[in-house]
């Protein structure tokens, strides 16, 4: 198979409609990583993507609709408060777990009872939902447990020769998965951490939980319970204030003949200065984007990435701590 990247336009919509409704899947870009989506209600096209991806068949899929799709058609909407995050929040990197009417494939859902639903704010990924004006479920588009891909370029590398069409949105904006919420209680609980954080679903709803994940739950969100974003290259993960052990690590990995790169925030590279560097840049929404670009970009030049966390797990920074644990960690 071919593989193409496209720039979103009328035509590559209009390819990219069809191979969907065909039962092929289709790249896509949105504001947080890169999606391969297929049509959610076509469960042979859905099982493409865990064939494709190497996907767990027990790891859920999230569902993307454009801005005016009516989220009564998928899910129970049982909680006032989902409404005001509805609102305040979407289109955007968050994504709601709510009650699921059971449109979307069994496949999808991996057979449970609830669906996770996102209104992605990227316009390439709202052109293209409009244009099929159905649900598309789609995880990252990248190989199983490999790091998500920020660019068409990032999927292409991953995905050559398993896909036909790559719409190209430009590089994710976000940069690490969107947070995921589940609704179905009275208190909304964090599934996975993002850019939407604790804090913002606090000042809108009053509350906010942060969920537990333990051996045996049943799985209603991706990215809870596997090893993911891993580069192909060897990682280390330091705190900050282990700048000697860093140092160590990296004369040892240099002297044994490796290429090792340091990937921190530009604060902690001020303290580095001489060695091999993957700026992140600074401030948590600028690390958040260029995480992975950074992690695929080390994993091409360095035999060891050695990480440095964030200065503490507030706000973005938990869901940035939570990408570096399983990715480097």
């Amino acid at each position: 198979m071919i593989t193409k990247i496209k720039k979103v336009d009328e035509e590559s919509l209009k390819e990219a409609k069809e191979l969907l409704f065909n039962g092929e899947v289709v790249g896509m870009p949105t504001e947080t990583v890169y999606g391969l989506s297929a049509i959610g209600t076509n469960s042979v096209a859905v099982k493409k993507i865990f064939e494709i991806k190497g996907r767990p068949a027990d790891n859920p899929l999230i569902a993307h609709v454009h801005k005016d799709y009516d989220l009564n058609k998928l899910v129970y909407i049982k909680h006032d408060y989902a409404y005001k995050l509805l609102k305040e929040f979407t289109p955007g990197p968050l994504t709601l777990v709510f009650e699921s009417k059971g449109v979307i494939c069994k496949e999808a859902t991996c057979g449970g009872d609830t669906l996770a639903v996102r209104i992605p704010s990227h316009a390439g990924a709202q052109e293209l939902l409009k244009a099929v004006d159905v649900p598309l479920v789609a995880p990252s588009a990248n190989l199983s447990k490999h790091t998500s891909p920020v660019t068409a370029k990032h999927v292409y590398d991953d995905l050559n020769g398993k896909i036909a069409l790559i719409l190209d949105g430009g590089k994710c904006s976000g940069g690490i998965e969107s947070t995921v919420l589940d609704v179905t209680g009275e208190v909304p609980r964090i599934l996975r951490a993002g850019l939407v954080t604790k804090e913002m679903i606090i000042s809108v709803v009053g509350s906010c939980e942060i969920a537990e994940h333990k051996e045996g739950d049943k799985v209603k969100s991706p990215g809870v319970k596997y090893r993911h974003y891993r580069p192909k290259c060897q990682t280390a993960l330091f705190k900050e204030e282990q700048i000697d052990d860093i140092k160590e690590l990296y004369q040892k990995e240099k002297s044994a003949g490796g290429k090792p790169y340091i990937m921190c925030a530009n604060e902690v590279a001020e303290k580095l200065v001489g060695y091999d560097i993957l700026f992140l840049g600074s401030g948590e929404k600028e690390i958040a984007c260029n995480l992975y670009d950074k992690l695929l970009e080390g994993e091409k030049i360095a035999t060891l990435i050695i990480a440095v966390e964030m200065p503490n797990e507030r706000g973005a920074y938990m869901g940035i701590m939570n990408r570096l644990r399983k990715s480097c960690g």
